[in-house]
C-alpha cells in the first residue's frame, strides 16, 4: 500500500509525461538506462561521423521521450564533457587531431563557454539559435556546393587565421543556445578547405575541453539535473566513440563535406521552422 500511494501521483503514458521524478533522485531503471545509452551511442555516431549534431541529435531524441527541455539541455551539456573526450581521444588515436589547430579553437573556446554560461539567463537561447540561422544556412548551401564541385584542400598543418575568433564565437553561441560548437567550427574550417577528418577531429578534441569549462560553469549556475539520463548518454556515446572516429576516417573527404552540408541545413531549416511555432 505504502509503495502504491508513494507512486499514484505519477500521471501516463510513462514516457510521455514525467514518470522522470526517480531519475532525478537517484539511478533510472534497467530499461530507463538502456534508452538513454542507445540514444547516447546513436547521437556519438552521427556526431563522430560529421562532426557535428551530437547535442542537436541527442536533446531531440529526449524531448521525443517526454523529458522537459531545460532537464533535456542539461542532461546533454553534462554528457557531452565525458562523451567529447572519449570521442577526441579516439580521434586522437586515430591521427585526424591537428594539434595546431586544437589549440587554436580551445583557449578561445572555453573563455568563450565561461562567457555565455554567465549571461545564459539574461539571453533567451531562442534568440541566438534565431541569429545563427541565416549563417548555418548559408554556409550549409556552400559547403554542398562545394562537395558537388569538388575541390582542393589545405595542407594539414595550416591553421586558419579565423580560428580563433571562430573558437571564441563558437564556444560563446554553444553555451548560450545548448549547441552550435561543431556546426560554427567544422562547417566554417572545411569550407574554406580544411581537410574534413582533421578538422573533425580537432574540434572533438576541443569540444571536450569547452564541454568540461561549460559544465563547471552550469553546475555552479543552474545544479545538476536528470543524473541517470547524463549516465545512460555517458556510456552509451563513450562505447561509440571510437567507432566514430573510425568511420570519420574511413570516409572520403568529398562524401564528409557533403553529408555536413546535408546536416547543417536541416539545422538551419529546423531552427526556422521552431522560430515560427
Amino acid at each position: 500500500m505504502e509503495r502504491m500511494c508513494r507512486h499514484e501521483h505519477m500521471p501516463t503514458p510513462y514516457f510521455r509525461r514525467l514518470p522522470w521524478l526517480p531519475i532525478l533522485r537517484g539511478m533510472p531503471s534497467l530499461p530507463e538506462f538502456l534508452t538513454f545509452a542507445a540514444i547516447g551511442a546513436l547521437a556519438q555516431l552521427i556526431d563522430g561521423a560529421l562532426g557535428m549534431a551530437y547535442g542537436v541529435a541527442s536533446a531531440a531524441m529526449l524531448l521525443g521521450l517526454g523529458l522537459p527541455p531545460v532537464v533535456a539541455s542539461a542532461s546533454v551539456h553534462y554528457a557531452e564533457a565525458f562523451t567529447c573526450s572519449a570521442s577526441g581521444l579516439s580521434h586522437l588515436a586515430a591521427g585526424n587531431v591537428r594539434r595546431r589547430l586544437f589549440w587554436s579553437l580551445t583557449i578561445p573556446g572555453v573563455l568563450g563557454a565561461v562567457i555565455g554560461a554567465c549571461v545564459v539567463s539574461h539571453v533567451p537561447a531562442a534568440w541566438m539559435r534565431l541569429a545563427l540561422t541565416p549563417y548555418l544556412i548559408g554556409i550549409g548551401l556552400l559547403l554542398l556546393l562545394r562537395g558537388l564541385r569538388g575541390g582542393g584542400h589545405e595542407r594539414e598543418d595550416q591553421v586558419p587565421q579565423l580560428a580563433p575568433p571562430l573558437g571564441l564565437l563558437a564556444g560563446f553561441a554553444d553555451a548560450i543556445s545548448g549547441g552550435g560548437w561543431s556546426a560554427l567550427t567544422v562547417t566554417t574550417l572545411v569550407a574554406r578547405g580544411a581537410t574534413p577528418r582533421m578538422v573533425i577531429g580537432s574540434v572533438h578534441l576541443a569540444k571536450a575541453v569547452v564541454s568540461a569549462a561549460a559544465s563547471v560553469s552550469f553546475l555552479l549556475l543552474l545544479g545538476a539535473h536528470a543524473s541517470g539520463a547524463v549516465l545512460g548518454l555517458i556510456v552509451g556515446g563513450v562505447f561509440a566513440a571510437p567507432f566514430g572516429a573510425v568511420l570519420a576516417r574511413r570516409l572520403p573527404p568529398r562524401l564528409a563535406t557533403l553529408l555536413a552540408a546535408t546536416a547543417v541545413l536541416g539545422l538551419g531549416v529546423d531552427h526556422v521552422v521552431q522560430a515560427f511555432h
